[in-house]
C-alpha cells in the first residue's frame, strides 16, 4: 500500500491562504505587502561556533509576530537553506520570505521560527577531501570574509543539524523535537534540504526542495537509456554541467563519493531501513518550475520516491530557475511544513 503524503491534499483553507499570498507577493512591492501584515514578525542575524566548521558562522532568524509578547509559548522551527553562491540573506532580501510569513500568519497561519543558516558553497555535505585553506583565502573573491567562507573542516551536513539545530534550540524558545522541526530549500538548499532530512531522520519530521537539484548523476537526455546514469568522472563532469567545479570540490572525483551524495541511492537506503522498522520517512514536498534547468532532474527523483512508496507531494508549476519563482512559490512549502509541524 502506498504512504499517504502528509502534504497532499492541502487543507482548502490552507490552500486558499497560499494562493492569497502568492497574488499579493506577485502584484505588490516588497515594502507594500509588508505593511499590511500586522503584526509583523523580526528578522535578526546572529553568529555561532561551528564546531563541524571549525570557524564562525552567520544565521538570520526570523521570529513571530507572537514571540515577544507570548513569553511562555514555544514554536516549532523551519530551517531554509539558500542556492549555490548564495547567503544567509537571500531567502530574506531576495526571496521576501519574512514578507509572505507575516502575511500567511496574518491570516491565520500557524506560527513558527525560520532559520536562514550561512551554508556556503558547499552542498550541505562533508566533503569527500579537506579543501585549499590557503588558495580559497587567498582567491575568495565574494563579499564575505575569507575567514568564514574558508572552512578547515568541510562537515557541512553535522554543521547544519548539529550545530545550527543545537545553537537555535539553546538560544530560542523551540519545540526541540523532531516533529516540530523542518527543513527546506532552494536549488543546492533542495538538495540539502532532503539528503539532510534523509541523513538525519531523528532531527527533521519533513523537508521541502524549490528547484532542486535532486538527481546527481543523471546524464544529459542526449545519452541513450543504457547510459542513463553516470558511473566514472567523465560523465560526472558531464552531468554535472555548469555546476562541475562546485559539485567536484564537496563530491570528489570517485564513483563511490558519488553514489554517497546522491538523493537517489540515499533514498534507496533510507527505504531499507524503513522496511526494517529502523526510521520513519519524513513528508517530502518538491516543487519545480516546467522552464527549470533541472525539471528532469526533479521528475527523476520523483519517480524514484513513487517507486519506494515515500510520503510525497510534487508539483510542476510555472517558471524557471529564478528569484521570481522561488519568491513566489515559497508559500506552498511554507503551508506545507507549517501544517506538518503544527499536526496534533
Amino acid at each position: 500500500m502506498a504512504v499517504r503524503s502528509q502534504f497532499a491534499p492541502f487543507k482548502p483553507a490552507l490552500y486558499v491562504l497560499a494562493l492569497v499570498t502568492l497574488a499579493l507577493a506577485a502584484q505588490l512591492p516588497t515594502k507594500s505587502l509588508s505593511a499590511q501584515s500586522s503584526p509583523r514578525g523580526t528578522v535578526r542575524t546572529d553568529t555561532l561556533w561551528a564546531a563541524a566548521l571549525g570557524t564562525r558562522k552567520a544565521v538570520t532568524v526570523y521570529l513571530p509576530p507572537s514571540y515577544t509578547t507570548a513569553t511562555a509559548k514555544r514554536f516549532p522551527v523551519l530551517y531554509y537553506l539558500h542556492g549555490l553562491w548564495g547567503n544567509e540573506r537571500n531567502w530574506v532580501d531576495n526571496g521576501a520570505l519574512a514578507t509572505t510569513l507575516d502575511s500567511l500568519m496574518a491570516a491565520g497561519a500557524p506560527e513558527a521560527i525560520v532559520v536562514m543558516p550561512d551554508g556556503d558553497d558547499s552542498w550541505y555535505t562533508t566533503w569527500a577531501s579537506l579543501p585549499d585553506l590557503p588558495g580559497c583565502q587567498r582567491d575568495s573573491a565574494r563579499a564575505e570574509p575569507a575567514a568564514n567562507y574558508c572552512v578547515p573542516w568541510p562537515h557541512y551536513d553535522d554543521y547544519l543539524a548539529v550545530d545550527v539545530v543545537d545553537f537555535i534550540d539553546q538560544r530560542y524558545r523551540t519545540m526541540a523535537v523532531r516533529a516540530r522541526r523542518a527543513i527546506a530549500g532552494l536549488s543546492m538548499g533542495g538538495y540539502g534540504a532532503v539528503t539532510l532530512a534523509l541523513a538525519y531522520p531523528e532531527r527533521f519530521v519533513a523537508a521541502a526542495s524549490h528547484s532542486g537539484v535532486l538527481s546527481t548523476r543523471l546524464m544529459p537526455s542526449d545519452q541513450p537509456e543504457s547510459a542513463r546514469r553516470a558511473n566514472a568522472l567523465p560523465d560526472f563532469q558531464r552531468a554535472a554541467a555548469n555546476l562541475w567545479t562546485s559539485q567536484r570540490r564537496a563530491f570528489g572525483a570517485d564513483s563511490i563519493s558519488w553514489w554517497a551524495r546522491d538523493p537517489l541511492v540515499m533514498a534507496d537506503r533510507f527505504a531499507a531501513r524503513v522496511a526494517r522498522g529502523e526510521v520513519a520517512w519524513p513528508a517530502l514536498y518538491l516543487d519545480v518550475g516546467v522552464d527549470d534547468t533541472w525539471l528532469r532532474h526533479n521528475r527523476d527523483f520523483a519517480a524514484r520516491l513513487r517507486s519506494l512508496r515515500a510520503p510525497m507531494a510534487y508539483r510542476e508549476l510555472s517558471g524557471g530557475h529564478t528569484w521570481t519563482y522561488w519568491r513566489t512559490n515559497s508559500a506552498f512549502s511554507l503551508s506545507s511544513l507549517l501544517r506538518v509541524v503544527t499536526a496534533p
